[in-house]
């Protein structure tokens, strides 16, 4: 796939991960496809580059599919779980390998997970520390997504980079359809007038607000996440101007 260069090279990113995604597709916890992610971005960490993760608990549990049988703001709760679960995973993982890594959450749980703090994010990333963010915003009716363009902000993040199973954003389900486009760059209002659902609305719309990058792509290609941080264009851009440099 061609390729062409991003607008820069970035020091400090935050990578959304999901949950399907750490479970490899299926519910639980995937130890093999962990491992390898685990790999691939102490790699690019060792680089130097700053990574922070917001990982999904989809694997586990998904709020938004259990709201017609509970009270929503119980499910969400439920969900928020569901990503500290992953988190301590992420997190013991990456020390296993050989790579100092933290872990908060958006509330604290005793002795678990101490409460997120931007101040203490920003620290722990200046050391070299991989970053691992759970529990979403700690609030109901709100999506990792949108945990992940907050969270981005609070850190200082030069860009959020999220992690599919597909090469970016298409305006349908490329699995499903062989005639789904490809996108390698929109801007955000396309995103929201076109009903891309590569996030969803609020975190697209809090991204443009702040002007703060959002790239879309492929993390199972091997090497794609090192090409990203040091300024090669994978995957779909999403900024304020879609033409290109």
């Amino acid at each position: 796939m061609k390729t062409e260069p991003a607008l820069k090279s970035f020091k400090r990113v935050l990578l959304k991960l999901s949950g399907e995604a750490l479970g490899g597709g299926r519910s639980g916890i995937d130890v093999p496809t962990i491992q390898n992610l685990v790999r691939e971005i102490t790699a690019v960490a060792k680089t130097g580059c700053q990574i922070a993760i917001v990982c999904g608990g989809g694997n586990i549990f998904r709020g938004i599919q259990a709201d017609k049988a509970l009270d929503r703001t119980a499910a969400d709760g439920m969900g928020m779980l569901a990503t500290m679960i992953n988190g301590l995973a992420l997190r013991e993982f990456f020390r296993e390998n050989g790579m100092p890594a933290e872990a908060m959450a958006a509330f604290p749980i005793e002795g678990v997970l101490p409460a997120f703090s931007a101040f203490e994010a920003r620290e722990i990333l200046d050391d070299g520390k991989i970053l691992i963010l759970t529990g979403g915003t700690g609030l109901p009716y709100f999506s990792t997504d949108t945990a992940s363009a907050m969270r981005a902000l609070q850190i200082k993040a030069d860009v959020l980079i999220k992690a599919t199973k597909v090469d970016g954003v298409y305006d349908k389900d490329p699995n499903q359809f062989q005639d789904a486009q490809w996108f390698d760059r929109l801007t955000y209002n396309r995103v929201l007038e076109m009903n891309l659902k590569v996030m969803d609305a609020a975190s697209i719309a809090l991204c443009r607000d702040n002007d703060l990058p959002v790239i879309v792509f492929n993390l199972f290609k091997a090497g794609n996440l090192g090409k990203i941080v040091a300024g090669e264009q994978i995957g779909t851009l999403i900024t304020q101007k879609d033409e290109k440099p």
